[in-house]
């Protein structure tokens, strides 16, 4: 499972690298951003995953989020991969910017041709991570995540899913209920089947409401003026399925603010000291 570096630049005293592996999980190449922040070499870094969303890949949070200052200050290790596989060979991959390439969803898709390299849920979940315990001194005890828009889903339902294995999770507008809206109907039934039952595993509120819990608090950024939040997000059906189960829930709506990078980097803050806090970094 050997890395091969791409990039690597000085940032804030720490360094910022582009690697590329070979997946087992994705059965072909896939490449992930990492902010190692300047610290022991012997002392394993607590991590922050940062899902990206829609045509998005392995440098766009990392590039346009501004993390990496906090994170160098808190000791964090931040961790970005790609959004799905690419280049697999299947036909049309690349055809539609809601499905296919830079649109895995973060999950492990059942349908063929999808499923012998989508598995994105099991990507992140389990082999990246020992990857990077393994390459990059990442400490397996303290992981958390963060993600946007079709990441932000990603994160949600990966913590819901596996509590035992995150220490935190937040998002920045995240699909909560992609069986329910445009993005998640066109995408689940193509790589899960048309069986709705098969696609609540991916999720949120269905999870949620199925009896699946977070140990921690869930803290959301909302914009108000996101051209998506009534059509694709609902957030309002989160908080519905948070109340009902009495799962923590900190949904803050920012009035003004809308779905690009610019609000992500006005709340960055926030969230990276709401993980640093979990994460026992700092």
């Amino acid at each position: 499972m050997g890395l091969t570096q791409h990039s690597q630049q000085r940032c804030f005293g720490g360094s910022q690298s582009v690697y590329s592996h070979v997946s087992s999980s994705c059965a072909g190449s896939m490449r992930f951003s990492v902010f190692r922040p300047d610290a022991d070499p012997q002392r394993p870094l607590p991590v922050l995953y940062l899902l990206a969303g829609l045509t998005c890949n392995e440098e766009t949070f990392m590039i346009k989020a501004g993390a990496q200052r906090l994170a160098a200050q808190y000791g964090l290790m931040l961790v970005a991969p790609d959004t799905s596989p690419r280049n697999t060979g299947i036909a049309g991959e690349s055809d539609d910017w809601e499905f296919g390439a830079g649109a895995g969803f973060y999950l492990d898709a059942t349908q063929a041709p999808w499923s012998a390299h989508f598995r994105m849920h099991s990507y992140v979940h389990a082999e990246l991570p020992a990857l990077l315990q393994t390459e990059l001194g990442a400490d397996p005890a303290r992981q958390s995540l963060c993600g946007h828009s079709m990441g932000g889903h990603g994160a949600l339902t990966l913590a819901l899913k596996h509590p035992e294995r995150y220490r935190s999770v937040s998002a920045f507008a995240p699909i909560v209920a992609p069986s329910e809206v445009p993005w998640g109907q066109k995408a689940l039934p193509r790589y899960l089947g048309e069986e709705r039952d098969s696609w609540t595993a991916y999720d949120s509120c269905a999870l949620i409401d199925g009896g699946r819990r977070f140990p921690g608090s869930l803290l959301i950024d909302q914009g108000s003026e996101d051209p998506f939040v009534q059509t694709q997000l609902q957030p309002e059906r989160l908080q519905h399925s948070c109340e009902r189960a009495g799962q923590p829930l900190q949904l803050r709506m920012q009035t003004g603010y809308d779905h690009s990078y610019w609000f992500i980097q006005s709340f960055i803050a926030d969230h990276l000291a709401f993980h640093a806090e979990a994460l026992g970094a700092g």
